[in-house]
Formats: structure tokens, sequence, C-alpha cells
């Protein structure tokens, strides 16, 4: 499987990817670096990979699961209200789902808008 590295400040998600054209797009652009913008309940940064909205693009996640925002170009990690509790987390407009993390994004509660993130291709899968 497929895994991407993001590094949000001083945390380190791990990214598996979906067999999705979105997926595939930021596979294939990575390594690249933006900042944290916070929203609410939500970390979003933007990415040099443009989509448009998939035949499947939908209005909620499961927790941990990774959104790409088509009309800022910006993937969404969306924390929601008590998200670890919640069988699905609203999202403002329909996006294309691409990922789930593999750590909870619980911890990414503290991120600061600003933040450096870096998102590369993860290499380094844990033996089986």
């Amino acid at each position: 499987m497929r895994r991407l590295r993001l590094t949000i400040g001083s945390k380190v998600i791990h990214a598996e990817l979906y067999d999705t054209p979105t997926a595939d797009a930021l596979y294939d652009a990575a390594p690249f670096t933006s900042r944290a913008m916070t929203w609410g309940e939500e970390v979003v940064f933007t990415t040099p990979v443009q989509r448009w909205r998939e035949a499947d693009a939908r209005r909620t996640v499961r927790p941990n699961e990774l959104a790409f925002w088509v009309d800022k170009d910006a993937v969404a990690i969306e924390l929601g209200p008590d998200s670890h509790l919640q069988n699905e987390v609203p999202l403002a407009v329909p996006c294309n789902v691409w990922g789930r993390t593999v750590e909870d994004v619980e911890q990414l509660r503290t991120t600061r808008s600003g933040a450096p993130i870096l998102f590369e291709r993860d290499e380094e899968l844990p033996a089986e």
C-alpha cells in the first residue's frame, strides 16, 4: 500500500492512500511544503495539485479520513468536535476523500496556523 508522511509542526502523521485519482495526484506531487491553516475544527493546507470533484466526493468523512478541498486545492484534516467518538464528521463542501491516517488526528488539535508542513512519500513501511 502506498503511504505518505505528513510532518505538521512537530507532529508526524502517516497516511494510507485509497485508490483514487486524487490520491495518485498527491502521491505524484510529493514532496512539497506548505503552511497549516486552522479553520474551526480543521487543519487545512494548500497543495500544488489541482483536481476536479470526483463522482464519489462526499460531505462527510469517517474519523482519520483525509479530504481534498477541490475549490482551494487543499488537503483538509477534519478534527471535528469529538471526532474520535463519531462515525462521521461533516465537511463544509463535498470533497474528494483520498486516504486515511494511521495515527489518530487528535494530536493535531494543538496545531497553529502557520505551522510548517512537509508532505512526502513514506517509503519506510513497517515490517509485517
